[in-house]
Order: structure tokens, then C-alpha cells, then sequence
């Protein structure tokens, strides 16, 4: 019950992700649930890398004048002067910074006089609360990137460790790289948790057909909401990531456009995924009533012909319990005065009962 007040309040709080009724395009304003603030830099080029946490942001606009790539990454929401002096350092549009502080935003991509700006929805799978989508908000320019991320965890360290030992082509290449390296590494986070809900499925399967129970509806729906959700974040992504194929944005090189395609690609597979998932789900729930249905048919078949054999019993024992006196004519039961009348009538009832399970067997209803 704990768990499930606990959805219920995180679900009215999702409701209000916007600001005041009323208020002017670009206004800022702390969500309730909004964290504290920290931000950190990694500057590089191809042969040296600095890394720290930020103090005071004008230090980040010494890196941008020294360094080829800044990579600010900003975590919590709760401090808006420092949303609104990062958005001052990097010339960032009131609007773009508007949805940066009201989260749950769709994935998008947005092209900017300074630069462009993307909203990822990164996931994680909890086993108590299940499916959480946290936005991701990414704006990149000729020689920067900013992250906006609401909670502390992201799915961005390998591509830290890359940049820290100088692996593949990210100190090779520009901002612009650095911020498909980010958003492919969120897609890449879809696949783990769409494969633990394909695995979740299965079991659910086996469960289902070996001792269908009420339980497993519940956790049917709980994954295809789930799924639903991941279907709600992938699909605009997808749509997203065309939109960067498809617009000829001088910040994006040849060279990357190239593995926009493959992270493309990677959208399409997770959309496919996720389909089939679901419609895993929407056969298992019918499994599920088909198995309930076929049980409650078979115990309705014994009891049936439990039923069925107990007629004739049930009328042979009335018709001898009938209080006639043979005595008064010899036609009244002259049955009971018999030495073997009650093994006989028992004799009979059991006959009765055999020759119907007999009966019942060769016609296959046994």
C-alpha cells in the first residue's frame, strides 16, 4: 500500500510540469521535487584533458577561449541563477531553458541561433517504483556542450573513461560528436531495460501456464504500462534523430551525420522491440484468461459428472426411502424384508456408478 501511495504522489506531481497559468514564454521555476545543483567541466583537445567541479561559471569561459571542446554538465534543477548564468555563458534561448526546468518534456530537437537543443529521456528500472524516465536536456554548439540532467546517476560514464584515456575518436572530434556520443549512449541505455522486460515477460510466461493466478494480471499491466512509457520516450526520439539526419545543420559534420544513422538505426530496433514486447504482453494476458477459462472448464467437467453419476444414486436411494409397509400389499417394496435387500440396493448403486465412469471413459469425456 506504501508503494502504491508513494506512484500515486509521483504521478500527481508529473501532472504539473509546467509553470504558472499565465506566465510569459521563457519563465523559470523551481519543480517541487527539483534537486540540489552541481555542475562540473571536462575541457579537452586531442592531446591534453581537464576535468573539475565548477565554482563560480565564469572559470567555464576561460575553458571555452583555451580548450577545442567544453563539456559542462549541470545535475539537479533546484538553483535557477545557476540555469540562468549558464544560459548568459552560452547564449542559450529563454525557451530552450523554459523546458530545461519543466522536465517530462518529449524527446525533441530544436535548432537555436546559437547552437542546438536536444531533450533525451534517459531510463532506469527500479524494482520498487519500475520504469523511470528522467530528461536529459543537451545543448551543443561549434565548441561546447551543456547537459542539464534532474537527478545525480547518469548513463554518461563510459564516455567520461573514454575521454580520460583517449579512446576512439572522441578527442579527435568536435562538440558536435561529443553530444552524438551522449545521445547515443542514452539510447543504448533503452536496450538493457527493454531486454529485462522481454525477460520479465518470459517468466511471466512460464508462470502463467504452469499455475495461472490472479497476481500476474497485475504484473502484466505494470509492464505494458511500463512499456508504453518507453514507447512514449523512443518514438519521438526516433523522430528526433531523422530531423538531425535530415537537417542540413552546418554544426554537424559529414563525419557525424554518419553515426546518426547508426544511432537511427539503434531508435528503429528499440521501436521494434518495444512493439513486440508488448504485444508479448497483450497474448500473455490473453494466455493468461484462456488458461483461467480452460481450468474453470475442467473443474466444471467433474463436478458435472460427479453430478451426472450421483442422479440415478440419488434416485435409487429416494425410491427406497419411501416409508411403504410391505406388509399391506405385497406389490409395497417387498424389498425390505429381504436378508441381503441393503448390500443389494448398495450392489446396485455401485454398479450404477461403475458402468457410468464406463461409460464416461470410452466416450473420452474422462
Amino acid at each position: 500500500m506504501a508503494k502504491k501511495k508513494k506512484r500515486l504522489r509521483k504521478r500527481r506531481r508529473r501532472r504539473n510540469t509546467h509553470g504558472p497559468v499565465g506566465a510569459p514564454p521563457g519563465s523559470l521555476t523551481v519543480q517541487e521535487d527539483a534537486q540540489p545543483t552541481r555542475a562540473s567541466v571536462i575541457a579537452y583537445d586531442e592531446s591534453e584533458i581537464t576535468e573539475h567541479v565548477v565554482e563560480k561559471l565564469d572559470d567555464v569561459g576561460g575553458a571555452l577561449e583555451r580548450w577545442r571542446v567544453t563539456w559542462l554538465d549541470v545535475v539537479g534543477l533546484a538553483d535557477l541563477d545557476t540555469v540562468r548564468g549558464t544560459g548568459r555563458l552560452f547564449d542559450l534561448h529563454p525557451l530552450a531553458l523554459e523546458d530545461v526546468v519543466h522536465p517530462h518534456q518529449r524527446a525533441k530537437v530544436e535548432d537555436y541561433p546559437s547552437g542546438v537543443f536536444l531533450v533525451l529521456r534517459m531510463p532506469s528500472v527500479d524494482d520498487d517504483d519500475g520504469l523511470e524516465l528522467e530528461q536529459v536536456s543537451v545543448f551543443f554548439g561549434e565548441s561546447y556542450v551543456v547537459t542539464f540532467q534532474e537527478h545525480e546517476g547518469d548513463c554518461f560514464e563510459p564516455i567520461r573513461n573514454r575521454l580520460r584515456q583517449r579512446r576512439g575518436r572522441l578527442r579527435k572530434n568536435g562538440a558536435d560528436y561529443l553530444a552524438y556520443a551522449l545521445l547515443d549512449a542514452v539510447i543504448d541505455a533503452y536496450f538493457p531495460a527493454v531486454e529485462a522486460y522481454g525477460e520479465r515477460l518470459e517468466d511471466l510466461e512460464d508462470r502463467i501456464l504452469e499455475d495461472p493466478r490472479e497476481k500476474h494480471v497485475s504484473e502484466l499491466h505494470a509492464v505494458k504500462r511500463d512499456l508504453a512509457g518507453i514507447r512514449r520516450a523512443v518514438w519521438p526520439l526516433r523522430e528526433a534523430v531523422n530531423l538531425m539526419l535530415r537537417d542540413e545543420n552546418p554544426l554537424l559534420t559529414a563525419d557525424t551525420r554518419l553515426y546518426l544513422r547508426d544511432a537511427y538505426d539503434h531508435t528503429i530496433q528499440l521501436v521494434e522491440l518495444v512493439e513486440s514486447h508488448r504485444e508479448i504482453a497483450s497474448g500473455l494476458l490473453d494466455v493468461y484468461l484462456s488458461s483461467v477459462s480452460n481450468r474453470m472448464n475442467e473443474v466444471m467437467k467433474v463436478l458435472t459428472i460427479i453430478a451426472t453419476i450421483f442422479i440415478p444414486l440419488s434416485f435409487v436411494a429416494g425410491l427406497y426411502g419411501m416409508n411403504f409397509d410391505p406388509q399391506a400389499s405385497p406389490y409395497n417394496m417387498p424389498e425390505l424384508g429381504w436378508r441381503y435387500g441393503y448390500p443389494a440396493a448398495l450392489g446396485v448403486m455401485l454398479s450404477i456408478a461403475l458402468g457410468m465412469l464406463w461409460f464416461f471413459r470410452r466416450k473420452r469425456w474422462l
